[in-house]
């Protein structure tokens, strides 16, 4: 099921005002049973806990009791973008820098775990400065990465 404009937007507004940062939505499931899946991110680069999910957690099923629009069978998730978050754009790229990361792109010659060294340029046209196992140092335009995501080892 798509999700609407108007309720990410009731939904990004509301995780907003207390703090977070809405990282994902997903509305999946059934049309009798939509499940809404909600990854939050911290405003201030903070890690998200147990509580702050169970905090949102309440605030946006209070907002879509009101609401409606979903009904009253709807299944509510909400979570942490992970340990191995996506990095889905600069701003994110420019939060991890000194992290390790998995990345995908045809400048790479394919996946590769890197270390993030730096972020550069315009909007649109940023450059990210990474560092490989051997110490060597590279420059990938973020145009070009097809996917990365944090690197974690147990």
């Amino acid at each position: 099921m798509p999700v609407t404009d108007a309720l990410e937007r009731l939904i990004s507004a509301l995780i907003e005002a207390l703090g977070f940062e809405l990282f994902e939505l997903r509305l999946v499931g059934s049309r009798s049973r939509p499940t809404v899946q909600i990854r939050i991110d911290r405003l201030d680069g903070g890690k998200v806990t147990v509580d702050d999910c169970a905090v949102v957690s309440r605030a946006v099923e209070a907002r879509l009791d009101e609401n409606g629009s979903l009904g009253d069978r709807y299944v509510l998730e909400v979570s942490s973008p992970g340990l191995e978050r996506p990095l889905r754009n600069a701003a994110d790229w420019q939060r991890f820098v000194g992290r390790k990361a998995s990345v995908s792109s045809p400048a790479l010659n394919g996946r590769e775990e890197v270390e993030i060294v730096a972020i550069d340029g315009d909007p649109g046209a940023e450059v990210v400065l990474v560092r490989d196992e051997r110490g060597q140092e590279q420059r990938v335009a973020l145009a070009d990465v097809k996917d990365a995501r944090l690197a974690f080892h147990w």
